[in-house]
């Protein structure tokens, strides 16, 4: 005899759920962005990718170039030369790197913007440090921070100014000849103004000149033809990028924030 009687349904096994991974706090950072389409420099607080938190949105932060301070808000059309935004625990503020798939109007303006990036680097570390790690030597060549700051200055100063424009710009080495120099009554925030007084001057004469125009004849040379702009931006680029270099090495032993 058949049984005809209707079998009962099956539930499948419940699936115990994933292991919750333990809460921990976001790994915050400072990542500056730019919004397309907009002008301005903007600043994200979010944490790192690799950390399981969620992603924390905090309130936008653009660096204002007409007023000289971060506000949230919009930001001005002009890049900042020099950003260096005291921001608590989040540390000081670097420039965007320039990703070479970033737009440009002019390899004028490329130039500029490597340029710049570096120097806010610069500028960061050197407002991690306290004072007297920045007037301390940590190597045995026995350069400090406060005396590399001053060197760059002087640099873009020797190279665009005394060179390029052929101007006469008092003692274009102030920084010292024979090592850098920096005299117990220069403090940091004059050094800093300096740089930033310096950084506009570079960015009027590239803005304000075409690449391959040739510097005015003069001592700067040492008995060899001028240098064209172009050359001369290549070699400030060459210049900055090591300098950070260095002093990212001297910035982690003081305790202060590195690069990557």
């Amino acid at each position: 005899m058949l049984d005809r009687s209707v079998p009962e349904p099956t539930v499948p096994e419940p699936t115990p759920p994933e292991p919750t991974p333990p809460e921990r706090a976001p790994d915050l950072r400072w990542r500056p962005r730019r919004r397309p389409n907009r002008p301005g420099v903007l600043m994200d607080v979010f944490p790192r990718e690799s950390g399981p938190a969620p992603v924390v949105r905090q309130p936008v932060i653009v660096w204002d170039d007409a007023t000289g301070s971060a506000a949230a808000g919009r930001g001005s059309a002009e890049w900042r030369s020099i950003v260096s935004l005291p921001c608590g625990r989040l540390g000081p503020v670097t420039l965007p790197f320039p990703e070479p798939t970033d737009p440009a109007p002019s390899r004028a303006e490329v130039f500029l913007r490597y340029l710049d990036y570096f120097r806010s680097c610069l500028v960061d570390r050197v407002e991690s440090m306290a004072d007297h790690d920045l007037r301390t030597s940590r190597l045995p060549s026995g350069w400090t921070p406060v005396e590399l700051l001053k060197h760059v200055t002087y640099d873009e100063r020797r190279w665009l100014e005394w060179g390029f424009q052929g101007r006469d710009v008092g003692d274009p080495w102030g920084d010292g000849r024979d090592r850098w120099y920096v005299a117990p009554d220069e403090t940091v925030a004059d050094l800093l103004a300096a740089l930033r007084a310096q950084a506009a001057r570079t960015r009027e004469i590239v803005e304000s000149n075409d690449l391959a125009a040739i510097g005015q004849p003069g001592v700067r040379w040492g008995g060899a033809d001028p240098a064209s702009l172009e050359r001369i931006m290549f070699h400030l680029l060459q210049e900055y990028a090591r300098h950070v270099g260095h002093l990212d090495i001297v910035a982690e032993l003081a305790g202060g924030s590195t690069g990557e």
